[in-house]
């Protein structure tokens, strides 16, 4: 959401300060979600390809133009970035656009490039940036990172992906259909440990077709040699090493706080022991009209997050009606083939929270459908989570095609003020269509004993 416009709307004489160092646009227009994804969409297109022999077509993939794929991004998010900075730059007289770092040297008070500005509400967007964990030889050898692999202009032949994670998913499922040899090495002992062990356990077994992935390994040590560069990894159960050798090495081992360029310690501004923005329930810092909201405060590190913070210190800062975060419904998904998509509550802590005797599970898959038998799918599906006796949803989780738009129908019940269920199951959903995937799995639903037994010895996917 565009913050400025509304802020002076409801105060024509307020005078504002934008500070970006970056290039402005924030982390998801410039090296984030908007670029990734428009170069994982030709990642989609090449998986596509390859299976179109199954259903009697036949199409031969000659190869893939990285440099191409690249350019055809750069220039959309070039063109964006421009059209930003024009617009900042002229935006009349009730604007200032700093394109330089700030720090703050007191309360309210901020040095600008060569400048001191002060304010009396201040709202801090500063972002994340990648976390670089501390691996012996790492700076030496060199790294990519989610911000500087969008400079590549050539394919790496092979490529090492430290961490298992969201980005370490999208860029090895990037790069594999552009033709590189991939190998992700997470510490964790799952892959994409934030999903449900089932989801996890079907997305790892999925995109091993196309690459590696080694979890339950810490890098230690990175080196340089005749062969390329290679990480040196430890086993974290059994203290074994193994090594792996790549033409690159990319870092995706999270993201971490920006808050250090601010000093926020100097304006009085708590922040937690990573350096992310304290704030309260209402988005304010421990200084008053002070706020902290997308990534800077570290909680749920999305843009539709950040979009929803914007409305939440909006209403709060401007408008002054008071008015609390929610988060039980923030969604995520991970654009990989399959597509993941997941919001609300994990089943473990839908049973910590109610009880297992109040909690109840649905599922179905994708090839159980009219649509999805039509599309070839295999084992994909949709999880639903509900509390027993009101029927309200407590979260899903879904794997397969369209996963990121299939959640959208739940998401929106769960903002409804009963959060149930029932408007879902007994509306009409279109025949023959992936929506049946959601709404099969809330006629199924069972206790979480049963839904288990059926994932392990009907699916042969643990489910916890």
């Amino acid at each position: 959401m565009n913050i400025i416009d509304p802020m002076l709307r409801a105060n024509p004489e307020m005078r504002i300060a934008i500070i970006d160092k970056d290039e402005p646009g924030g982390v998801c227009l410039t090296r984030g979600c908007i670029p990734s994804k428009i170069l994982l969409y030709p990642a989609e297109l090449v998986r596509t390809a390859e299976r179109m022999s199954e259903f009697g077509i036949d199409v031969r993939l000659n190869g893939v133009d990285f440099a191409k794929v690249m350019g055809r991004m750069r220039r959309i998010i070039d063109s964006e970035i421009a059209s930003i900075r024009q617009g900042l730059s002229q935006a009349g007289p009730n604007i200032d656009y700093y394109p330089v770092p700030a720090e703050f040297i007191a309360p309210y008070r901020l040095r600008v490039g060569g400048d001191e500005i002060t304010a009396p509400m201040i709202f801090l967007c500063t972002g994340s940036k990648p976390l670089i964990p501390s691996i012996k030889g790492l700076g030496d050898v060199g790294y990519q990172t989610s911000d500087t692999v969008l400079r590549l202009k050539q394919r790496p032949k092979s490529i090492a992906i430290i961490g298992a994670g969201y980005i370490a998913a999208e860029y090895g499922h990037f790069f594999s259909a552009m033709g590189s040899q991939v190998t992700i090495i997470g510490r964790n002992p799952r892959f994409l440990r934030e999903e449900e062990p089932e989801v996890s356990a079907l997305a790892k077994r999925e995109l091993e077709e196309h690459m590696r992935i080694i979890t339950g390994h810490e890098v230690k040590e990175s080196k340089k040699g005749p062969e390329g560069k290679t990480l040196v990894t430890v086993n974290s159960a059994n203290g074994e090493s193994m090594t792996v050798t790549a033409d690159e090495i990319m870092v995706a081992a999270g993201r971490a706080s920006n808050s250090d360029v601010l000093h926020p310690e100097r304006a009085g501004i708590d922040t937690d022991p990573h350096g992310w923005i304290k704030v309260n329930g209402f988005l304010e810092t421990s200084q008053p009209n002070v706020w902290a909201f997308g990534d800077a405060n570290g909680q749920y590190q999305f843009k539709h997050k950040a979009n929803y913070d914007s409305i939440i210190v909006y209403y709060n800062a401007v408008l002054k009606r008071r008015m609390r975060i929610d988060y039980h419904a923030v969604p995520h998904a991970v654009f990989t083939d399959p597509e993941i998509a997941g919001v609300g509550l994990l089943e473990k802590e839908a049973i910590h929270h109610y009880g297992e005797d109040n909690v109840l599970i649905g599922i179905e898959r994708y090839e159980d459908t009219a649509k999805g038998e039509a599309m070839g799918l295999k084992d994909y599906f949709a999880k639903v989570i509900v509390e027993k006796n009101t029927m309200k949803i407590l979260g899903a989780h879904i794997i397969g095609p369209y996963a990121s738009v299939l959640i959208q129908e739940i998401v929106n019940l769960m903002y409804t003020p009963d959060r149930s269920a029932t408007p879902l199951i007994h509306g009409m959903h279109i025949h023959p269509a992936l929506t049946e995937v959601v709404s099969r799995a809330f006629d199924s639903l069972m206790p979480p004993t049963e839904y288990h037994h059926v994932m392990e010895h009907q699916y042969g996917l643990p489910a916890n």
